[in-house]
């Protein structure tokens, strides 16, 4: 996607748009050892969230997590575990360039634990505009998408994986 293309986010908004599509995404939500979060600013909207990116054809679930965890962050992750799925119809992504709403996306994310086996943190220039470890206390703090936070609040409250 350019840096032409402009997200926004839709949560429980009954003026969305209507979505044209449906995409598999995945996530993987990380945490070290003192408990911190990993999280990135993304370029496209300046808001937080963990890592993640749309399910390619010929990947796994689990690999792409892994590829985007490496892709935005620089860090190499293992899966060892299930956060959810999230596929609520109230969270849709408009997708607009320029003046064009080009896609409204009605996304199905399954939501991975990881667990840093190597890497070096650095954000990818065209992923984020930072990457770094945040504390549950200050991630209160970042401003987040609805559907990103839930993900992250499930993460960190609750090993039973979410399914809706």
């Amino acid at each position: 996607m350019s840096r032409a293309t402009r997200r926004v986010d839709h949560w429980q908004d009954p003026a969305a748009p209507a979505p044209t599509s449906r995409k598999t995404s995945a996530s993987v939500f990380v945490q070290d050892e003192q408990g911190r979060v990993l999280v990135l600013q993304r370029t496209d909207n300046h808001l937080w969230t963990i890592p993640t990116g749309a399910v390619k054809k010929g990947e796994s679930v689990g690999q792409a997590a892994v590829r985007e965890c490496r892709e935005e962050t620089g860090l190499q992750v293992e899966i060892v575990g299930l956060v959810g799925v999230f596929s609520t119809p109230d969270h849709v992504i408009a997708y607009w360039h320029g003046d064009r709403l080009d896609e409204v996306r009605q996304p199905i994310n399954v939501c991975c634990r990881g667990r840093v086996l190597g890497g070096d943190l650095a954000p990818a220039p065209d992923e984020a505009v930072q990457v770094r470890w945040v504390t549950p206390e200050e991630l209160a703090e970042l401003p987040m998408a609805p559907a990103l936070r839930q993900r992250v609040e499930h993460g960190l409250l609750d090993e039973t994986p979410y399914i809706a």
